[in-house]
């Protein structure tokens, strides 16, 4: 039988195969603060063991201005979108020049915060699936609160949960300087002081430079500059040879003589 069929072409697999969709590598840049934003939510322990609180947190990937959070006992999209509506109301964003990215959660793909973001003219962009660093801004500032030294191993309570979220908070946007934006705190960043804050810092390293200049063996000390961009995955810049009508530009240096 199988001779037969394999002649006339028809062995073959006749299951129904799922066949997984292509997704496209999400690629976010931000110039300035409020143009891309992530949010995530992670799970804080509660007081007895399969106990969690669930905490909402919108970050500002350019700044890394913690400007939205918000604790709850469910994970939801109605309260996702309430979270995401008054955020927007208090930070003033402009309609059309916000992009929210998020991983694919239930909250995250829930049909209320399409339409929030559709009505308030937010672009919205969405992790591949199992694909863990297309959100790294969240996921790097949720580590950054997990192992301070202060965080708890379990909350009495979602109210102790609550008073802990806003000493951290207030701590991170004020007091945090962070390596990835030239040692700043984000509230620096965020409501345009970095400059300003900068400038007082090359002063006083230069007037230090200029009284003992043997200390610094490697000439004049120069402040950490802020990054001009910030990418979620950077799209590879392929390497362009200089052409002029199709002929390769060489220099003098790689031209033999004979």
């Amino acid at each position: 039988m199988y001779r037969i069929l394999r002649e006339n072409d028809l062995v073959r697999e006749r299951r129904n195969i799922l066949r997984h969709p292509e997704y496209n590598k999400p690629e976010l840049l931000a110039t300035g603060p409020n143009e891309v934003w992530s949010w995530d939510i992670t799970k804080l322990k509660g007081p007895q063991k399969w106990t969690f609180y669930h905490l909402y947190v919108i970050l500002d990937i350019y700044s890394r201005y913690v400007v939205g959070w918000m604790i709850a006992s469910r994970e939801s999209g109605a309260l996702a979108r309430d979270l995401i509506e008054e955020t927007c109301r208090r930070q003033e964003v402009e309609a059309d020049k916000l992009y929210i990215h998020s991983d694919r959660g239930s909250a995250m793909t829930a049909r209320s915060v399409a339409l929030l973001m559709s009505n308030l003219g937010i672009t919205k962009s969405l992790s591949r699936p199992q694909v863990s660093n297309d959100n790294p801004y969240s996921e790097s500032h949720f580590k950054t609160m997990k192992y301070q030294p202060m965080f708890p191993k379990r909350f009495g309570c979602i109210e102790d949960a609550r008073q802990f979220c806003l000493k951290f908070f207030d701590w991170y946007n004020n007091e945090h300087y962070h390596s990835g934006i030239g040692f700043m705190t984000p509230a620096m960043v965020h409501y345009g002081a970095a400059e300003e804050c900068n400038r007082r810092r090359q002063d006083v390293l230069s007037d230090v430079y200029a009284r003992f200049p043997e200390r610094f063996v490697k000439g004049a000390p120069k402040v950490s500059k802020l990054p001009p961009k910030v990418w979620i995955n950077r799209p590879q810049e392929p390497d362009y040879l200089d052409t002029i009508s199709g002929i390769t530009i060489i220099s003098e240096s790689e031209v033999s003589v004979r």
